[in-house]
């Protein structure tokens, strides 16, 4: 049987450096190598591009960088004749092409999901797993998100969109706006930031000014919400066109909410219930917002949707938050649970999302 080249990438200047490290060497260690020729390479947290041929455990360490000097770096070609990543060696002699069938970007955040490496994959030719530019980048700013589903009546959480800038010159303008969505607390976030990173719950007035500041840090445009005290409920989703959703999944953060450490630390005091603890008409209902939604931005492959499930009048509502275009893929990550959980092994999960990106349009 012929292997399937397979290039993987991991790492990346973002500030989801480390959970790209993890989730690549969970992808690494179940992936089937006697179907893929896999050839890894490795993004630096400066964005250098280095051909990796060590130890999958120096990746979930970190230390498979430490010393660049040994490794040679590569680029991928923007010539789709040529369909290769180029590998330049230590000693300066001539660069060599290695052919490339699919590319699976093991990468999160900033630089990774935000339609930048999805636009130079695309030059490449060469299928990759995961959405396209657009619906990446849309995916990406939660601003924009919110801006394209509001015109398809997707119910959405109050919220107010706010400019760095416009905060530095007029910021009780601003905080007098935020107010008036409803009562404290007020959630804010970046709006282009991953896994929480950044985001924060404001008690008061000061504290609001403290989060969007803290927000600022992270992106120029800061999202400012209504606060929904319900259950954070998360779908998986997989296909090109035909979209199929996961059963429901509920996180229990153990924290003020869901934030960067929860998900990730192995140490956090957060759990998951897969399925969700709702009415089952409740869940249908969330499966089909999480599949219309990927069908209105276009996902291909893959996606996490995220939404809160709260009660009123003694009746479930739902309220969209957020969609994540390559979401983590750790041991502890909610997307190769729900998708595990629902019957597919974590290899034949791989598979499948390597056989879409060789399938979809575009």
């Amino acid at each position: 049987m012929t292997k399937t080249s397979l290039l993987c990438l991991f790492g990346g200047k973002s500030s989801e450096y480390e959970v790209s490290l993890i989730s690549a060497h969970s992808i690494l260690s179940n992936i089937d190598r006697k179907k893929y020729d896999i050839t890894t390479v490795g993004i630096t947290k400066s964005g250098d591009w280095y051909l990796f041929e060590g130890n999958i455990e120096n990746i979930k360490d970190g230390t498979w960088c430490a010393d660049t000097s040994a490794l040679q770096k590569a680029a991928l070609s923007p010539s789709p004749s040529d369909s290769a990543l180029i590998v330049f060696p230590t000693d300066g002699t001539q660069a060599k092409y290695l052919h490339i069938d699919v590319i699976f970007p093991i990468m999160h955040g900033a630089n990774a999901e935000d339609g930048t490496l999805q636009g130079l994959m695309k030059l490449s030719g060469i299928p990759f797993v995961g959405c396209g530019c657009t619906t990446s980048a849309i995916g990406m700013d939660k601003g924009y998100t919110k801006m394209v589903l509001n015109n398809f009546d997707i119910p959405q959480a109050k919220c107010k969109i706010i400019l760095r800038d416009d905060f530095d010159t007029k910021s009780d303008e601003i905080l007098d706006a935020c107010e008036a969505l409803g009562s404290y607390p007020l959630f804010v976030k970046p709006a282009n930031a991953g896994s929480s990173v950044g985001a924060s719950k404001a008690a008061d007035r000061v504290m609001l000014a403290e989060a969007i500041r803290l927000a600022a840090e992270h992106d120029s445009k800061i999202i400012v919400e209504e606060y929904i005290n319900g259950k954070e409920i998360e779908v998986a989703v997989i296909g090109n066109r035909d979209h199929a959703a996961s059963t429901c999944g509920q996180i229990n953060p153990g924290s003020e909410f869901y934030d960067y450490d929860a998900k990730y630390s192995a140490d956090s005091n957060s759990s998951c219930l897969i399925p969700a603890d709702i009415k089952r008409e409740t869940m249908l209902d969330v499966r089909a917002y999480a599949v219309k939604i990927c069908k209105i931005l276009g996902v291909s492959g893959l996606s996490r949707v995220d939404f809160f499930v709260y009660e009123e009048n003694g009746e479930e509502k739902i309220i969209f938050n957020e969609i994540n275009t390559l979401p983590g893929f750790t041991q502890i990550s909610m997307y190769p649970k729900l998708m595990v959980n629902d019957g597919m092994s974590y290899s034949a999960l791989i598979d499948t999302l390597i056989t879409l990106a060789t399938e979809k349009e575009g």
